[in-house]
C-alpha cells in the first residue's frame, strides 16, 4: 500500500504515524481478502521516500518511531553523495507499507555430485543439467532468460536449488590470469575511463536542483590527462566538451593546484563559454602525490544574475549585464570548502543572482561529481599503476589522432572558402585547406566584435572544430583532443576571439555566441566538406522568469539531409544535445501551460533527400513574466546542398490576451501578462540533391 504525500517533513512528520497505520490496515486487508489468515501474514517494511525540495531522485528510509527521519536522511545522503546541501528543506514524497505472507524456510543448497559426473560440451541447455554436475569451460550454458559463458580454466557446478557456481580450475590455461592483448586492454581502459565520466554525470543529475541539469541534462563531464588534454567524455553537450581542455589548461598554467583543491569558473577569458555555464575542475593525485590528470564538469545554472531573469539577456551590452562573473576561484583549497567566498560573488552588485541558494546547491552537486570521479581514477591507478593509467590515456588520444590522419588521406586536397551570415548580416568566414596531412582552418574575414551578444570565444571555436572533425572520422573513437593533432586553427581578433578586459563592464557580452554562433559555425565548417546540408543552425533559446522563478530551454528542429538519407525531424543537433523538460514538470514548476508541441510539417528543404522538419511549440503564460528569445535562421532558411532546397526559416510571434499579434525578431525581449501566448516555429533542415 502506498500514498503520495509531497509535503515538507518539518510540518508533516507527526502525521506519518497515522498514515502508516492506515496503510498497514490497507495492505493487510488486501491479503486477507485473498484468503490468508492473520497468522499467515506479516508487515515486512514501512518505508518513507524523502528528497530535498527541488530534487527529482528520492531516498527510501525505513520508518521507525524511534528514529529521527531528518537525521537518517542526512546520513544516507552524505554517505551516497559526499556532501549536504544547506538551506534546502526535506520533502516527504510518499509513504509505503509492504506486507506479505511469512517467507518459506530456505533450504541449504548442495553442490555435491554423487556420481562425480563431468560435462564437456561447448553448448548446454541449463534445464538438462543434473544437480552436482560439473561443466568444464570453455562452455556456454543457455536457458530461456540468459546465456552464461564459462571461460577456459573455470568449472561450473549446478546446486540443488538451481544455482550455477563457478570455481577456478587447477588447469587454468596460460594467460588466463587476466592478461589481454594490447587492443583488448586499450578497449578496456577506454571503457573504464568512460565509465568514470558517465557515473559523474549520473550523480550530478541526481543531486542537482536545477531543472536545466535534472530534466534538460544541460551538463557535461570529462576526464583529462596530466597535461590538461581532453581524453574521454560522456556523451553530453558538444559545445561544452571541446572547451574543457582549454579551460583546464588556462587554469593549471595560472596557479599551482594540489590534492584536495577544486577550482570553479565561468569566465569566457579562461576557457568558459557563457556565464550560466559554470565549470568545476579537480586535479587528481595518486597516493604518492603524482598528478594523474583532471576531472571536470560544466553545468548550466538556470539563474546567475544579469539584467533579466534566466541570465541570458538578448539586449545585454556588456559581460556584466549578462550576470555574475566568476574568475578562477577555489571552491575547495586543500579539502577546505570555500562556498562562503562563492556566495559573496553570487550576491555582489550590480547584477546579483536571483537564486544564490540554488546556485550553491548545484555547485555542491558538481563538487560531489568531481569527488566521485577523483576517487574512481585514484582506485584505477591503485589497481593498475599510475604509469599504466597515463600510458592508456596517451594511447586513447593517439588512437583518435591516427583516425583523423587516415581520414585526411581520403579528402581531396585543396582550399575552400565558406561564409555564413547571421540574421543581422554579420559575416562568419572560414577558409579550409587540406594538404600535407593537415586540415588548416583560417577564420580571417570574420567580422569584428559583434555589437550584441553573439561574440564567441576560442573555447567555443575549438568545440565546433573538434565536433566537425569527429564527424569526419567514421570510426568509434572518443571525442578527445587527439582529433586536433593534425588540425591547425588560425583565429585573428574578431567576434570569435574578442579581448576580455578584467572589468566585466568593459568586456563584450557572449551569451548568444555560445548557443547561436556555435551552431552557425558548425554549418559553416561542414559546408566545404559537402557531407550534409545545414541543420537548423540555432538552439532556439527561450528564457522566461520573474522574481519568483527562472526557466530556460533550447528547442529542437530539423537536421540536414545528405547523400542517401533524409534529415531527422524534431531533434537537437550539433552543438546541443539536451533533452526538453517534460510537460508535466514544466507546468508543475513554472507559470506556463504547454498548449501544443508538434512536428512542423513540410518545413524541411526539398531535394532527392529531404531535410528534417522543425517543430511548433505553443505556450500560454499564467502570470506576468519577462520573456527573452535568442534564435537564428529567421531571415533565411538553413542551406541545402548539391541542388537541394533550403529548409524553411523559423518564426515566432505573440498572441496577446487583448487580441494583438506581435511578430518577434530573432533576438527579442518582451514583458508578458497572464494569458499571453507564444507560438514558436523552428527551422527545418536543408535538402540534398536535385528533385528527380
Amino acid at each position: 500500500a502506498e500514498r503520495q504525500i509531497l509535503q515538507p517533513l518539518g510540518t508533516f512528520a507527526q502525521a506519518l504515524n497515522d498514515i502508516f497505520a492506515e496503510l498497514e490496515a490497507s495492505a493487510l486487508g488486501s491479503l486477507k481478502a485473498e484468503g490468508f489468515a492473520d497468522k499467515q501474514i506479516i508487515v515486512r517494511r514501512r518505508l518513507v521516500s524523502l528528497r530535498h525540495e527541488g530534487q527529482e531522485s528520492t531516498e527510501e528510509i525505513a520508518f521507525d518511531t524511534t528514529i529521527d527521519l531528518a537525521t537518517a536522511f542526512r546520513e544516507r545522503y552524505e554517505n551516497l553523495f559526499g556532501y549536504w546541501p544547506d538551506n534546502k528543506s526535506i520533502e516527504v514524497v510518499s509513504a509505503r507499507v509492504v506486507a506479505s505472507t511469512h517467507p518459506p524456510s530456505v533450504a541449504t543448497e548442495s553442490f555435491t555430485d554423487p556420481t562425480g559426473q563431468t560435462v564437456n560440451k561447448p553448448i548446454l541447455d541449463r534445464e538438462s543439467l543434473k544437480i552436482g554436475q560439473c561443466i568444464e569451460g570453455p562452455a556456454v550454458v543457455q536457458d530461456r532468460f540468459c546465456t552464461l559463458g564459462i571461460d577456459a580454466g573455470w568449472v561450473g557446478t549446478l546446486g540443488s536449488e538451481g544455482t550455477l557456481k563457478l570455481t577456478r580450475s587447477s588447469e587454468a590455461p596460460e594467460g588466463s590470469d587476466g592478461a589481454h592483448s594490447p587492443l583488448v586492454e586499450l578497449e578496456l581502459f577506454t571503457n573504464r575511463f568512460g565509465s568514470i565520466v558517465e557515473e559523474m554525470g549520473q550523480l550530478l543529475q541526481r543531486t542537482a536542483v536545477s531543472t536545466n541539469v535534472k530534466e534538460r541534462l544541460d551538463y557535461s563531464c570529462a576526464l583529462l590527462d596530466r597535461d590538461g588534454q581532453l581524453v574521454v567524455n560522456a556523451p553530453h553537450i558538444p559545445v561544452h566538451l571541446g572547451a574543457l581542455g582549454l579551460c583546464v589548461r588556462s587554469i593549471a598554467l595560472g596557479q599551482a593546484l594540489g590534492s584536495g583543491d577544486m577550482i570553479v569558473t565561468n569566465h569566457p577569458g579562461h576557457g568558459g563559454s557563457h556565464l550560466p555555464d559554470i565549470t568545476v575542475i579537480s586535479p587528481v593525485f595518486d597516493d604518492a602525490e603524482h598528478l594523474l590528470g583532471y576531472v571536470a564538469n560544466r553545468a548550466h545554472h538556470a539563474e546567475l544574475g544579469g539584467i533579466s531573469p534566466g541570465s541570458m539577456p538578448p539586449l545585454a551590452k556588456s559581460l556584466a549585464e549578462e550576470g555574475v562573473v566568476i574568475p578562477p576561484t577555489f571552491l575547495y583549497r586543500d579539502t577546505e570548502a570555500r562556498f562562503g567566498q562563492i556566495e559573496k560573488l553570487l550576491t555582489a552588485k550590480p547584477y546579483p543572482s536571483r537564486s544564490p541558494e540554488d546556485n550553491l546547491a548545484d555547485l555542491k552537486a558538481q563538487a560531489a561529481a568531481n569527488l566521485l570521479g577523483t576517487q574512481a581514477l585514484q582506485r584505477l591507478a591503485a589497481t593498475h599503476g599510475a604509469a599504466k593509467v597515463a600510458d592508456y590515456m596517451g594511447q586513447i588520444r593517439q588512437r583518435a589522432a591516427d583516425a583523423i590522419a587516415r581520414r585526411i588521406t581520403t579528402l581531396e586536397p585543396g582550399r575552400h572558402t565558406a561564409t555564413e551570415r547571421l540574421d543581422d548580416g554579420t559575416q562568419l568566414k572560414a577558409t579550409i585547406e587540406v594538404g600535407d596531412g593537415k586540415i588548416r582552418i583560417d577564420f580571417t574575414g570574420t567580422d569584428a566584435l559583434h555589437s550584441g551578444n553573439f561574440n564567441a570565444t576560442p573555447a567555443i571555436v575549438q568545440s565546433a572544430v573538434i565536433y566537425v572533425v569527429r564527424l569526419l572520422v567514421n570510426e568509434p573513437v572518443p571525442l578527445n583532443e587527439g582529433l586536433m593533432e593534425h588540425v591547425e586553427i588560425t583565429l585573428p581578433r574578431c567576434l570569435l576571439n574578442p579581448e576580455f578586459p578584467d572589468d566585466p563592464t568593459q568586456a563584450p557580452p557572449v551569451v548568444g555566441g555560445n548557443v547561436e554562433t556555435s551552431q552557425r559555425l558548425v554549418n559553416l565548417l561542414l559546408k566545404p566538406f559537402g557531407i550534409v546540408a545545414a541543420s537548423q543552425g540555432t538552439m532556439n533559446n527561450l528564457i522566461f522568469g520573474n522574481e519568483r522563478c527562472s526557466y530556460y530551454e533550447t528547442i529542437c528542429g530539423g537536421t540536414g539531409a545528405g547523400p542517401g538519407f533524409d534529415g531527422a525531424d524534431a531533434v537537437h543537433s550539433h552543438m546541443t544535445n539536451t533533452a526538453i523538460t517534460d510537460p508535466e514538470i514544466l507546468e508543475w514548476r513554472f507559470p506556463v501551460r504547454l498548449e501544443r508541441f508538434a512536428v512542423r510539417k513540410n518545413s524541411g528543404g526539398q531535394g532527392e533527400s529531404t531535410g528534417g522538419n522543425g517543430i511548433v511549440r505553443e505556450m500560454v503564460f499564467t502570470e506576468p513574466v519577462s520573456l527573452s528569445l535568442l534564435t537564428q535562421n529567421r531571415t533565411q532558411g538553413p542551406y541545402g546542398l548539391n541542388g537541394g532546397q533550403a529548409g524553411h526559416p523559423g518564426e515566432q510571434h505573440l498572441a496577446k490576451r487583448n487580441g494583438e499579434e506581435i511578430e518577434l525578431a530573432s533576438v527579442a525581449q518582451q514583458e508578458l501578462e497572464a494569458s499571453d501566448r507564444l507560438i514558436m516555429k523552428t527551422p527545418g533542415g536543408g535538402g540534398w540533391g536535385e528533385i528527380n
